[in-house]
């Protein structure tokens, strides 16, 4: 079954004429070598094996850095198959659409060195034919993220149908799905107000030249929001769940923490995590009785009409 991807073609679409003209989608991120030799169908031993040559080429970045752009030359090198679909800002405010048509190239005479060649369909889709949250996650400032969430969405566009699709959670953590539904922009509403939240006064974001914190990729799903500590001491795990969340949660934010604990922290850093949820229950308590670093947030969502 074929996969979705949106990749950016370079930092501010920069490379995205070159890439449509010459077909082909890359990365660089300063390596200087085939990726061959890194290869692995984990893609966690191919991060662990090449971040010490990422940290090597780039000094001065962070693990949680070498981490986002390792995971990104996984997903260009490995991780992508050929017949899977690729939609790319153009730089012009609108989206190309490809197809995936060879393995893993290396070219080391080009600024994105890591390459695979890409047939550009004769279709630019608008924004505003995606759906509000469609919009919101093709925005996150990530080299590439999965789509498989609005593959029926996309399905739907490449084949000319521009009807908005709902999408609705089958997150077996999530207990309401109908409130999850009326609230999905709320991981986007966290974000852009993270400085009036109360996590804002002591955390950050993660944030560098080419990647953020926003679903961050770990070997047993993706991270909502990863944040580092004001003085850097600290990585924050954020799960965010839109509803009454269950009990299960507790153990994917543990994993996801345990990830983060092992493969990207500091050895100064320490790891703690919070769960955001419309509500809490006995049960949730229970289990965080017994897991100190990890705090619970509830949320709530207010819908005013005032008669002017």
């Amino acid at each position: 079954m074929r996969k979705f991807y949106r990749v950016m073609l370079g930092k501010q679409s920069i490379y995205a004429e070159e890439c449509l003209r010459d077909g082909f989608i890359g990365a660089g991120y300063g390596i200087h070598e085939d990726l061959t030799p890194y290869f692995s169908e984990d893609w966690r031993e191919f991060n662990k094996a090449l971040i010490p040559t990422y940290l090597r080429e780039n000094p001065g970045k962070s693990k949680v850095s070498a981490g986002l752009s390792c995971g990104a030359l996984w997903s260009i090198s490995q991780g992508m198959k050929a017949g899977d679909i690729i939609l790319s800002p153009n730089g012009k405010g609108r989206y190309a659409v490809g197809e995936v048509v060879s393995d893993y190239l290396y070219r080391p005479e080009q600024n994105q060195a890591h390459q695979r060649s890409v047939r550009w369909k004769d279709l630019l889709i608008d924004k505003a034919d995606l759906s509000a949250e469609f919009q919101n996650s093709v925005a996150a400032m990530r080299s590439i993220i999965s789509l498989e969430k609005y593959s029926t969405e996309l399905e739907a566009l490449i084949g000319g149908d521009k009807t908005k699709q709902v999408i609705i959670s089958m997150d077996e953590t999530i207990e309401d799905p109908t409130v999850f539904a009326l609230e999905r922009h709320l991981e986007d509403f966290l974000v852009h107000n993270w400085a009036a939240t109360p996590l804002g006064r002591n955390y950050d974001i993660y944030q560098d030249d080419e990647n953020t914190g926003r679903q961050f990729q770990t070997d047993t799903g993706f991270i909502d929001i990863l944040a580092d500590s004001k003085d850097r001491q600290e990585l924050l795990v954020v799960e965010l769940k839109r509803g009454r969340a269950s009990d299960a949660v507790v153990g994917q934010i543990q994993r996801y923490m345990g990830y983060i604990a092992e493969d990207i922290a500091e050895d100064n850093q320490r790891v703690s995590g919070v769960i955001i949820a419309l509500e809490d229950d006995l049960r949730i308590k229970r289990a965080l009785k017994v897991a100190p670093n990890i705090e619970f947030y509830r949320y709530e969502v207010k819908f005013d009409l005032i008669k002017s």
